[in-house]
């Protein structure tokens, strides 16, 4: 239970609210009864929102319930009664029952009477870590059970999984008179724009521990069973934990993580400037470089100490900082900057009651301020500004940022590439991110991306001086979707650069001997030789060349092969 908060403090954040915010000023007029009686209300805020909705149906009840905790929690979060981790996980309390709810509804109107069993929801980012938005969409991922799902008579485990999930889905998604109850999206389930929305439990396990992304283990620190058949979820979890928690250093998973960051960056590139217009969540020095910087130090140290393993940031950073894995003033100072700006973040969102992170401009602005209690937006810009500046120097430490990688944004990547010499723009720049994006199994890997990375530059700048730089790449292209793995490939063009301009010239003119390439690498070793490119000799030397010692008929095929090669 919670204290009961003062009256006349909750009074005046009402006040502020319908001033400031349409949406809730509309909520205010919804629900009179818990705009009067918010103070009281706010004792057991979760009781007071389902409380008399009983006899309404499913859908009915969970959108009333979802209007009185939005009041609620605004009233709270701008009066100053709750700090943020009090927000946070009501709004993340209330969607846990809200799942739960659904979930149990579309089991029940399918398979009346059946039990809640064999179908759970594995809920991943700020769900997971209990650090929900005010206006935050879910992630669940949907798992089943073959085995123990409620099924119709001769209907597969498989459909009946389906049908549940899209239900689930309506429930809480779907908008009428009433508004909704939250935005799901589940793409973050093992190779969502193939698989279907729910996923038996048993190939989810061989997914995680065989194929899965290096930003996936990330997602899983803040992984946990949230509503339907919670023992299948936690099952499933602790089935999987050795995929998220190595005992080994994983500076891999360090690389794939900042490279996200440098994306982000990067594709909201109008957003990272901090003005009216700046992103709060992929800012530079905003939300996300806050979590991401825990998240790497977990997934560092996370599989020998499992103290770490915690799935909240602010818990994450207090971890490290009291294990000495990081500094106690960047703790400090990375805590402090995520309440403020998930505060203003939340003020963002209440405006319209829209999933925005953007500091709107001018007369909006205004707006946001006065609702965090501020005079205007200068005041609140001045505010945030050492926040933003503090956290975009202690993650910029992590890793320098490379003068010379390859733009990850469409544009910016479209504009380096023509400088380069390509003149089929959109071609080369779906071709890079296929290869960025691990599509050829030889580039399936977090270090055969690392290592592409490192050679990327060098390499385009190589193609597009080659006499058909299209042409070179497309060959390139062909090549590495042959190669059964790359990262030898890379190496040896990252140890002799030289080699680069070589191959280049090659893919441009040779295409026979390109494709030679493809299937047999070490031929590139060879091309390095000053003799390798002079013309064949006589017939006998050639057969001289041919000729082995004492080796079997497939043996000596073999070598005859390599010399021809």
């Amino acid at each position: 239970m919670m204290a009961t908060v003062d009256p006349e403090t909750i009074a005046a954040a009402l006040v502020r609210a319908c001033e400031e915010s349409p949406f809730l000023r509309l909520a205010a007029q919804r629900e009179p009864e818990t705009a009067a009686n918010a103070a009281a209300l706010l004792a057991d805020p979760l009781v007071a929102t389902f409380d008399g909705l009983d006899d309404q149906p499913v859908a009915a009840r969970l959108r009333r319930a979802r209007w009185r905790l939005a009041l609620l929690a605004a009233l709270a979060d701008l009066s100053g009664a709750w700090p943020l981790e009090q927000v946070v996980d009501t709004l993340t309390t209330f969607a846990d029952r809200a799942l739960e709810i659904a979930i149990r509804a579309a089991i029940e109107e399918r398979t009346p009477g059946a039990d809640v069993a064999g179908f759970t929801a594995i809920a991943l980012g700020k769900q997971g870590s209990g650090e929900l938005n005010y206006s935050s969409d879910i992630d669940p991922i949907l798992l089943f059970d073959p085995q123990t799902l409620p099924t119709r008579p001769r209907e597969e485990p498989q459909e009946a999984a389906v049908r549940i999930g899209k239900r689930v889905v309506e429930l809480l998604q779907a908008r009428d008179g009433d508004g909704y109850v939250l935005r799901v999206d589940l793409r973050l389930r093992p190779s969502s724009e193939v698989t279907p929305i729910a996923l038996p439990v048993e190939a989810a396990i061989g997914y995680y521990e065989s194929a899965a992304l290096p930003w996936e283990r990330a997602a899983f620190i803040r992984a946990r069973a949230c509503a339907g058949d919670v023992a299948l979820g936690e099952r499933f979890l602790a089935a999987i934990a050795p995929f998220v928690w190595r005992r080994s250093l994983d500076f891999g998973a360090i690389a794939e993580i900042r490279g996200i960051t440098a994306r982000i960056r990067d594709h909201h590139a109008q957003g990272q400037a901090f003005s009216p217009g700046y992103d709060l969540k992929r800012g530079r020095g905003g939300i996300r470089e806050i979590e991401f910087f825990a998240q790497i130090h977990q997934l560092i140290h996370g599989g020998r100490d499992p103290a770490l393993r915690v799935p909240a940031t602010l818990d994450a950073l207090a971890a490290l900082g009291a294990a000495g894995r990081i500094g106690a003033d960047d703790a400090r100072v990375l805590a402090d900057a995520y309440r403020r700006l998930r505060t203003v973040e939340h003020r963002v969102q209440m405006i319209d009651d829209r999933q925005t992170h953007t500091l709107p401009a001018g007369d909006s602005l205004d707006r946001v301020a006065r609702l965090d209690g501020l005079a205007d937006g200068t005041a609140l810009l001045a505010d945030l500004r050492p926040h933003i500046e503090a956290v975009g120097r202690i993650y910029d430490a992590l890793e320098p940022e490379s003068s010379d990688r390859l733009p990850d944004a469409e544009a910016g990547l479209a504009e380096r590439l023509a400088a380069a010499g390509f003149a089929d723009g959109p071609s080369a720049v779906r071709r890079v991110a296929e290869w960025r994006s691990g599509g050829y199994p030889a580039l399936r890997s977090a270090p055969a991306r690392a290592a592409l990375e490192d050679v990327l530059p060098g390499l385009i700048a190589a193609l597009g001086e080659a006499p058909d730089p299209d042409a070179a790449l497309l060959r390139l292209d062909r090549m590495l979707g042959k190669l059964p793995s790359a990262i030898n490939f890379f190496r040896l063009i990252d140890a002799r650069p030289q080699l680069a301009r070589l191959l280049a010239t090659v893919l441009a003119l040779a295409p026979t001997l390109a494709d030679a390439l493809g299937r047999r690498v070490e031929l590139l070793d060879r091309l390095i030789d000053a003799s390798a490119l002079e013309p064949v000799g006589d017939v006998a030397e050639i057969v001289a060349a041919m000729r082995a010692g004492r080796l079997d008929y497939e043996q000596r095929l073999d070598h005859v092969r390599r010399v021809v090669a």
